[in-house]
């Protein structure tokens, strides 16, 4: 592992590295799509490895990465031998973990590797916002320094949603001349943010969300095994493994149990309880339970306009929370309006957290245009198990 204390873009804080996850859970699908077309000799030089935030696709882009890398000559001989040799073909992308390209990639020293992501602003102390061009422009020097020993090279971009314009486009003009024998590896959560040129140039690896079952297996490994119940964690984090480190990190399970509690009196929610709900995410130093409270309150919207018009009922991530979806939501058109207050309320968190509004006036509100958005809408009380 690195010893570079410096915080990294492409890290979930509490959960080892990417490079350092040796087991990809719950995405053999994609593997395997890769290893086929590397088996037949179709090996494209662009991958678009797609799917939502946390579900292993910067660990998948390292396994890629060290499989390609350790089949290449390096001075250390090649994973599969000689190519006079006859070799079965490789059925999983895993490489001993004494070879040496897997301590090299721990240790960010390979030198056929280049890893494309948000710098470190020593000036401002803080992450840069965005890949920058300056850092792709990187990219010219090392290919210049790398193409000496003619062998494979690998550049992971992590996440490509990430760059800036002009980022972009110097990384779009490498996928349009790619040199010989280089594999670009494109992490991407949002993939519709990216040029239509740069996705036409790639081929795309979607990786899907986990089951609760190996979500508890992904936990497990990354040592963030959780306390509460896997199955909810899994709802909650919408099968993401990096959103379910944060959330049992930050104790999101209890924080949302709390909220849908406090959701069982929507019409007519209780203000003091709302209030003190507000007033302890205003607290200094509690800037990580504001986060958690805005998006376990646009999380909620979420699941319950989903469960109104699909008209079935999520697994619970909280006791009660079925009940209450089904008397909130109880038909299409309600569905429809809590979509839209989902929409609103999360596009004015966010401005509200840009200009530093208020904390508590920012949750009170969210919480009190939910009360009022209930009331016409909402079936009978009796309807819950409050």
């Amino acid at each position: 592992m690195s010893d570079d204390p410096t915080p990294e873009a492409d890290r979930v804080e509490g959960a080892p590295h990417p490079r350092d996850t040796l087991r990809l859970i719950g995405q053999e699908a994609a593997e395997r799509a890769f290893l086929d077309a590397y088996i037949a000799g179709r090996l494209h030089h662009g991958w678009l490895i797609t799917g939502p935030r946390g579900v292993g696709k910067a660990t998948l882009a390292w396994r890629i990465a060290r499989f390609l890398l350790a089949g290449e000559p390096a001075g250390d001989g090649g994973l599969f031998g000689a190519p006079s040799e006859p070799q079965a073909p490789p059925a999983t992308l895993d490489i001993p973990e004494d070879h040496p390209v897997m301590r090299r990639t721990a240790a960010l020293s390979e030198g056929r590797l280049f890893l494309l992501r948000r710098a470190w602003d020593a000036d401002k102390k803080r992450l840069k916002a965005q890949i920058t061009v300056d850092e792709a422009r990187k990219l010219k020097g090392f290919f210049g320094l790398s193409s000496a020993d003619g062998g494979r090279r690998v550049v992971i971009v992590d996440a490509a949603d990430e760059m800036n314009v002009s980022a972009a486009n110097a990384l779009l003009k490498l996928l349009e001349e790619p040199p010989a024998r280089t594999t670009l590896l494109l992490v991407s959560h949002q993939p519709s943010r990216l040029l239509p040129t740069i996705r036409s140039r790639c081929r795309e690896l979607r990786l899907q969300p986990l089951s609760p079952e190996q979500m508890e297996a992904a936990l497990t490994q990354a040592g963030c095994a959780p306390d509460g119940d896997p199955a909810a964690l899994a709802e909650l984090s919408a099968g993401s493994v990096g959103e379910a480190v944060r959330l049992a990190n930050l104790g999101g399970l209890d924080g949302y149990a709390g909220l849908v509690g406090l959701f069982h009196g929507l019409p007519g929610v209780d203000r003091a309880r709302a209030i003190a709900l507000a007033d302890a995410c205003a607290q200094r130093g509690q800037e990580e339970r504001l986060d958690l409270t805005i998006g376990l309150i646009e999380t909620f919207l979420a699941r319950l306009a989903r469960a109104g018009a699909i008209r079935q009922t999520p697994p619970e991530a909280a006791p009660g929370e079925a009940r209450l979806f089904a008397r909130l939501a109880p038909s299409d058109h309600a569905a429809r309006i809590w979509a839209d207050l989902h929409q609103s309320l999360g596009s004015e968190a966010r401005h509200a957290r840009a200009v530093n509004l208020d904390p508590a006036a920012l949750v009170l509100d969210m919480v009190l245009k939910m009360d009022t958005t209930a009331a016409p809408i909402a079936a009978p009380r009796g309807m819950d198990d409050r």
